[in-house]
């Protein structure tokens, strides 16, 4: 046999036995001990599963997920990730069970011939490099969608609340259960939707009512009417900027 013959033969054993090696484990980590790792997240996010096997299924999905965490922490990166809730999903059921945006290829189109240059740089303007709003106190602290595709309504409130406090000064957590129950002319609540016609609800509603009056609850009810009239109401030619911006 010759030499380049066995040691093509070696690299290949020895690629196989890496590879099955970190199969059975997540990297460097043992069997025993992502087990555990997963025993502690199962506990600190309250899972539970009735299906016979879902448990062994989503602890395979886990250890996928926490492969790729550890693969990418590895790696000299400027941000690192970690396990959060979804840690049991494949990023193909994330994407379906929480991702409700819905696009519009006509308005998509009607933008892009008529696009806004009010973001346009223009030759002379002195911009900082960047702005942090969350610094500025025109971000409030991370929400949670629960199980409902509710994203839409989500980036639409975090754009109105920003755009308000850069005006007025004052943060107001902002109702995107209103949004929910209540903007379905085109949208559809947990079913997913497209900030654009929220926006348009806003601006026909008269403004939006807070999270405190009307609390986020992760599923779809009926529009709670006297709530609708809002009790704070966004300045209507701030949500048009946006809009039309």
């Amino acid at each position: 046999m010759s030499s380049t013959m066995s040691l093509t033969i070696f690299t290949l054993l020895l690629l196989s036995f890496t590879l099955s090696s970190y199969a059975s484990g997540v990297g460097s980590r043992s069997e025993a001990e992502v087990k555990q790792i997963y025993q502690e997240w199962l506990v600190k996010h309250q899972k539970t599963y009735n299906g016979i096997g879902e448990e062994d299924r989503r602890f395979e999905i886990f250890k996928d997920n926490l492969r790729f965490i550890d693969e990418h922490n590895s790696q000299d990166r400027p941000y690192k990730v970690g396990l959060n809730a979804f840690a049991d999903l494949t990023n193909q059921e994330y994407r379906a069970k929480f991702l409700g945006t819905r696009s519009d290829p006509k308005r998509r189109v009607m933008k892009a011939k008529n696009s806004s240059q009010r973001y346009a740089f223009r030759v002379g303007e002195a911009l900082p490099e960047s702005v942090d709003w969350r610094v500025k106190g025109a971000v409030n602290p991370i929400k949670n969608q629960g199980n409902c595709g509710s994203c839409w309504a989500f980036s639409t409130v975090a754009a109105v609340e920003g755009v308000n406090q850069i005006v007025t000064g004052e943060l107001v957590s902002l109702s995107e259960q209103e949004l929910v129950d209540c903007d379905r002319s085109y949208n559809a609540g947990c079913n997913g939707g497209l900030m654009d016609y929220a926006f348009e609800f806003i601006i026909q509603n008269g403004g939006m009512d807070t999270e405190k009056d009307y609390p986020y609850k992760a599923y779809d009810q009926q529009c709670n009417v006297a709530l609708v009239s809002p009790q704070f109401s966004i300045p209507i030619n701030l949500i048009t900027i946006i809009f039309l911006g």
